[in-house]
């Protein structure tokens, strides 16, 4: 039976096997610690029965007025974990602690142009592209930007995509 629980310092030491695959992007130490101290009921793991961590997703809460959004970091499960939807319910912790806690209009996340997996589950999630975003990792590959409306947003504008591409100085940052 899979555990999910919410991500520990211990964890650090035992999650590197999850982030191999080479669509996973990865952070220094420090990352990872200050997404756990600022935002702790944002960052969960899932666990196998013997304590072997299956994934795990790292978010935020950021933004002012009706660009107040959850955002996810990172999401992955391990390569033997998948097609379990694993991701989903990682992702729905991540969707209601936004909407119902938090009271976000909208969760997004950045998703590599190439991730073509990774697009069709965020789809099915609910998700559109919302902007592409010109060399955004490592300065090479376009990422896209994709949104899923929240309750608060009831009108939906938060998911009308913009006409253009933008570059990575366009973001806007909190």
């Amino acid at each position: 039976m899979t555990t999910i629980r919410r991500f520990c310092c211990n964890d650090l030491l035992r999650f590197a096997s999850v982030n191999l695959d080479h669509l996973t992007e990865t952070f220094n130490m420090s990352f990872y610690m200050t997404y756990l101290a600022r935002w702790p009921d944002y960052f969960h793991v899932a666990e196998a029965p013997a304590n072997r961590i299956m994934g795990y997703i790292m978010g935020k809460v950021e933004g002012q007025g009706e660009s107040w959004h959850g955002h996810v970091t990172a999401v992955t499960v391990a390569p033997e974990y998948r097609r379990q939807q694993l991701a989903k319910k990682l992702m729905n912790l991540l969707e209601n602690m936004s909407d119902k806690i938090d009271k976000a209009y909208f969760v997004d996340l950045f998703v590599r142009a190439s991730n073509t997996p990774a697009i069709k589950m965020y789809e099915k999630l609910g998700y559109i592209v919302y902007r592409r975003v010109l060399r955004y990792y490592s300065g090479e590959e376009d990422g896209l930007d994709m949104r899923k409306a929240l309750s608060r947003d009831v009108e939906k504008k938060s998911v009308i995509p913009l006409k253009r591409p933008i570059t990575p100085d366009e973001l806007e940052y909190d």
